[in-house]
């Protein structure tokens, strides 16, 4: 039998409309027997209505019978085409510091630097906008880095003695970093050990046509380049050089492994070695021959050559380090000794750099050699001339450094104008160049956890307005700006320049928000927003950065990388921003809400103040916790930005949950474990307190600084559950119930053999109820407002929702003046509608939907002609988002109208909870509404608005990262982010239109090309670390990596939506549950994830629920 299109989609509009109705019957017959249990003398016919609802129930199960008959074989090729339009996953770009860096290089004529971590990643920077990620095979740690100057190409030396070679190479659009060939020194068989073989030192002759590897065991080895192939004839061992050196040096003892290798400046055939003892040896390849010998008696560090090659310095394991004269003579003795921090024992100089300047002295920089017994935690360079010398002092590690200087071999003088210091947890450039030497402000790899971030949130479309305003803020705080521009600036930025601006704020431990730029590949840091300064705290705020004239050795505090807090309740929970007017809610751990105006001018004022009881008096609780946070007395100052206009502090003081903003009405609504309150901040009064807590919530009183459960009241929990279940498992078993008769006919239909190449309705998973009295079941999960209908169909107004953790939703509608009143009268709140769910699952998110399906727009938007009017004509719904499920009530009778029960069909539970606007590839005037899902496995959903179909799925985050999940944030347009490590957020974009990338060139020149070298195994980044090798020659960037085979798409028929989209904002924190669910679980998902992959290969059949 066939029919067309339009038949088959009009008869299963009306099937659909029919199972509606029959599910509020079932929904009315629930009701109905409660109603018989205690009055059996009603005016209803209960009997009568029992058997019209089975009648019901057996039609609807015939006539989902025959949608398999009468079913089009396969899915739509036209809504597959519009989803492959819409949908595409990609992992683009990663943001912020690279993770336990371990190496550094720098190309002088590229101006590129390259930065190697102990995961094995290869990151190449340039400009803004030029990056290139490529990964070692193995996830081995990067030792050493070298750029083959001009030719885009890079050397590294991992852990396990192999070296590659990378190359950049041009690609469609732009270029890429690929992996060349690699090389492992071979030992010399019966006279060396393995460890004699490791490598120690590389140094990589200008000529760039060969690299010389200095070895654990005394030797030195040449390697041809391109190619890495191993010049056998030429290698140099420690018995050539022991010939040249004074018997009474010897004393029977090796030379030790070869520490460093320089090559002459003047002369390129010769090159200084450097052995761990002390001995420094200038060896004449031509010849091969030692023409001087430099006897030093303590172990050696570092050497460096002075530009005319008539001078070496050498840095040693005591803190100083040597000066050294090249003459005629062979036996060398230096002509000056210094110990800078002396006389004390000092820590050993790792690196020292000597650069000859035109205008005076030379430099000297040097990494170490601090007074052990003073300062030896102390992590420090120094910048040493003539009698102007300053310590950098950081706060972590130093890794390695390098100066961007002169390196025209035709040049008198070095004139360094720049040092780049790589540390564990940043990277600091100085200005060599402006007296005093300033650090210049870096445009990407700025540390984003310079104290650790506690929360997230994004900003789409930002106004041209209030992005100036943040702009102009963030300059002022970094005045006076040097007068050097970034020193890294190589390659050529290709992507186009954002139609619009994004924000990406964050929240840290310290009570700082910070304001990045995230419009393109490079996240720029744009403004710092400090709340410890309206506080009293135990430490003084400026005391870190000031430091005594006469103080020695001359400190300078550089970096922003400070991970210590001064009182870990300023940590912030929860950031809303308002677009159009300005306004900012920031809350934080101690229960402290802050509304913000943002200024431009500095000010001296107070902070109004104001306290909201959320237990409402009720008996039986006490709070265990922190206390409340102090505010300053009298005026504070603030400077030019955000300022805090209005404080108010939860009763008891809790870490806020949820919070949420709608400047059109000057409303703000904040949550915690005890309930949630609404604020009027423009009367400067509260408007509502409502408790949630249940009276077995004993743990919500105890704070998250003080939270210990008890293993008794634990147990006594599971043994009630595992009653629980025992006694609804007997209950189900009735075969006299009604419930049972449909389930053994679901059983029987599912039995049946259906056509093999349709759509099955996935089997469902049984989901216990959870119990009423699980602990910190009263905790808001999401807060949100809206206009809509909730008392009556005829009118519209002002409302607010929450969701709790224990599965209860309640919406107040709300009376707020007009402006003409607004003196008048106050803002009042009813409680409208109070929902609970079914399982008790925590509502994750609320949104309300106007009457043709599209998210409610934000405030301002309608009033100032920046978004089209929602539909108050038909009939608003709201969509509910739990940890289990997903569910559409229409308003204000609030009965249900469609449903997705993601935990019964993919085992798993909801995360986050976003709403998106999908805009096409073909045209952007088509463009879809969607839902986007992130779930505890990590995968991502994306589900039609508003009947919940199953759109795509990706795998995005791997399931044992909690923290990664707990971290993500979506954008408006499809995009998110999330942690990675401490210090980067990984980008990318599940929409096929709307992708931000890398797209770069660097224009090399490769005076040795070799077209036989092709590349090996590019190898990508997925799932926040695993790596997946490519084929040869692909040459993907993070830009192009989708996994489109594990891409689960259903055959559902959508029809479009516009372009509305509102982002759900839920809380970031790792709850217990997320930590539960990852210990407890993880054998339940892999089981239920080889159930459905069995299932797959079964026959179809059917299944009623």
């Amino acid at each position: 039998m066939s029919i067309t299109t339009k038949t088959y989609s009009a008869f299963w509009h009306v099937v659909a409309a029919f199972e509606n109705w029959v599910q509020r019957i079932e929904s009315v017959y629930g009701e109905l027997i409660v109603y018989h249990q205690y009055k059996p003398k009603g005016i209803y016919n209960f009997c009568s209505l029992q058997q019209l609802f089975f009648f019901c129930r057996y039609s609807l199960t015939g006539i989902r019978m025959m949608k398999f008959r009468f079913r089009r074989q396969g899915n739509d090729p036209q809504r597959e085409k519009i989803k492959q339009d819409l949908f595409a996953f990609n992992k683009t770009v990663e943001h912020g510091f690279p993770n336990q860096p371990s190496a550094v290089a720098y190309d002088p004529k590229l101006q590129l630097m390259a930065i190697g971590t102990k995961s094995g990643a290869v990151k190449v920077y340039g400009a803004p906008g030029v990056e290139f990620t490529s990964f070692h095979k193995e996830p081995a740690t990067v030792m050493q880095l070298h750029f083959l100057h001009g030719q885009g190409r890079l050397v590294s030396l991992l852990d396990d003695n192999i070296l590659h070679l990378w190359e950049i190479n041009p690609r469609q659009g732009g270029s890429n970093l690929e992996e060349l060939c690699s090389f492992t020194l071979p030992g010399r068989p019966g006279l060396e050990s393995t460890s004699a073989t490791r490598v120690t030192v590389i140094l990589l002759k200008r000529t760039c046509d060969q690299l010389c590897l200095g070895t654990e065991g005394g030797g030195v080895h040449f390697l041809d380049l391109p190619d890495l192939t191993l010049l056998d004839s030429q290698s140099l061992f420690p018995d050539e050089i022991l010939r040249s050196v004074p018997e009474d040096y010897k004393f029977g003892k090796s030379l030790g492994p070869v520490e460093s290798l320089q090559e002459h400046p003047q002369c390129a055939g010769k090159m200084l070695i450097g052995y761990s003892r002390g001995l420094v040896v200038l060896w004449d390849h031509a010849t091969r021959k030692v023409e001087n010998v430099f006897l030093g008696i303590q172990q050696l560090e570092s050497l460096c050559w002075e530009r005319s090659g008539r001078t070496l310095v050498s840095s040693h394991s005591d803190g100083g380090y040597m000066v050294w004269p090249v003459g005629s003579f062979c036996t060398q003795q230096p002509t000056a000794s210094s110990i800078p921090y002396g006389p004390f024992p000092c820590k050993a100089i790792n690196k020292i750099l000597w650069r000859t300047t035109e205008a005076g002295p030379p430099l000297v920089l040097f990494s170490g050699g601090m007074p052990r017994a003073s300062y030896g935690d102390r992590h420090c360079v120094t910048v040493l001339q003539d009698k102007t010398q300053v310590t950098l002092d950081f706060t972590s590690r130093v890794i390695d450094f390098f100066t961007v200087h002169c390196v025209d071999g035709d040049a008198e003088f070095d004139d360094p104008s720049a040092l780049v210091v790589l540390l564990e947890e940043e990277l600091v450039a100085i200005d060599l160049q402006t007296p005093g030497w300033p650090a210049i402000p870096s445009p990407y790899l700025a540390p984003l956890h310079s104290s650790a971030i506690t929360c997230s949130y994004h900003v789409s479309n930002v106004p041209v307005k209030l992005w100036e305003r943040v702009v102009a803020a963030g300059r002022r705080q970094n005045t006076p700006s040097p007068c050097m521009k970034w020193p890294v600036d190589g390659g050529k930025d290709l992507a186009p320049e954002p139609k619009h601006n994004g924000l990406l704020l964050t929240g840290h431990e310290d009570g700082t928000v910070r304001f990045w730029d995230a419009s393109g590949v490079s996240l720029k840091p744009l403004y710092k927003l400090s709340t410890a300064n309206i506080f009293q705290t135990d430490c003084d705020h400026g005391d870190s950065l000031t430091q005594p004239e006469e103080e020695w050795p001359p400190f300078r505090k550089v970096g922003c990388f400070d991970p210590y807090s001064d009182d870990p309740r300023l940590g912030i929970q929860k950031i809303c921003l308002c677009k159009y007017s300005g306004k900012l809610v920031v809350a934080g751990t101690a229960g402290q809400v802050l509304v913000m105006d943002l200024s431009e001018d500095e000010s001296d004022h107070m902070i109004n103040i104001a306290t909201v009881d959320l237990l409402q008096d009720r008996e039986g609780f006490t709070w265990k916790g922190h206390d409340r946070l102090t505010p300053n007395t009298g005026p504070v100052s603030f400077p030019a930005g955000f300022q805090p206009v209005l404080l108010v502090q939860c009763v008891p003081p809790a870490a806020v949950t949820a919070v949420t903003l709608h400047a059109e009405w000057s409303l703000i609504a904040f949550g915690t474990s005890h309930g949630f309150g609404l604020f009027d901040y423009q009367r400067r009064s509260p408007v509502l307190a409502r408790c949630t807590l249940h009276p077995n919530d004993s743990l919500a009183m105890e704070g998250p600084l003080s939270r210990v459960k008890s293993l008794k009241k634990s147990l006594r929990q599971s043994f009630r559950r595992i009653r629980k279940s025992r006694v609804s498992g007997k209950k189900r078993m009735i075969a006299s119930s009604p419930t049972s008769k449909v389930q053994e006919a679901n059983a029987q239909l599912a039995e049946q053999a259906g056509p093999h190449d349709v759509e099955v309705t996935p089997v469902q998973r049984r989901i216990e109820p959870r119990s009423a009295d699980d602990s910190l079941s009263g905790v808001v999960r999401c807060l949100c407002f809206a206009d809509t209908y909730l008392r009556d169909a005829g009118h519209h107004g002002p409302t607010m929702w929450a969701g709790t953790n224990s599965g209860s939703v309640y919406a107040y509608a709300l009376e707020v003046p007009s402006q003409e009143k607004f003196s008048e009268q106050s803002v009042e709140a009813v409680l409208g509608k109070e929902i609970q769910l079914m399982h008790r699952a925590p509502v994750v998110a609320i949104a309300v939907l106007d009457g043709r399906g599209n998210p409610l727009p934000e405030p301002y938007e309608v009033s100032r002609d920046l978004a089209k009017a929602p539909d108050m004509q038909g009939s608003h719904s709201v969509l509910i988002a739990s940890e289990e499920q997903f569910k559409v009530f229409t308003l204000p009778k609030v009965s249900a109208k469609t449903k997705f029960k993601l935990t019964a069909h993919e085992g798993c539970r909801v995360r986050k909870v976003a709403l998106a606007s999908f805009v096409s590839v073909s045209t952007e005037e088509y463009c879809e509404n969607g839902l986007v899902c992130l779930t505890n496995l990590g995968d991502i959903h994306v589900f039609s608005v508003p009947l919940l179909r199953p759109q795509v799925r990706y795998d995005c985050i791997r399931k044992e990262d909690i923290s990664g999940i707990a971290s993500c944030v979506f954008t408006k347009t499809g995009q998110g982010f999330y942690l990675i490590s401490p210090s980067e957020f990984a980008r990318f974009s599940l929409s096929a239109r709307v992708i931000t990338e890398p797209r770069c060139t660097v224009e090399v020149e490769r005076v040795r090309d070799t077209p036989a070298l092709r590349p090996c195994t590019a190898v990508s980044l997925q799932s926040n670390g695993t790596h997946k090798g490519q084929p040869c020659g692909d040459g993907h960037s993070l830009g192009e990596l989708e996994d489109e085979g594990q891409a689960g798409r259903s055959p559902g028929l959508d029809s479009p939506n516009s372009s509305g989209d509102v982002t759900l904002d839920t809380t970031g924190d790792i709850t217990v549950e997320d930590v539960k669910d990852f210990l407890m679980s993880v054998d339940e998902a892999e089981n239920n994830l080889r159930n459905i992959s069995e299932e797959d290969g079964r026959s179809p059949g059917i299944l009623i629920s």
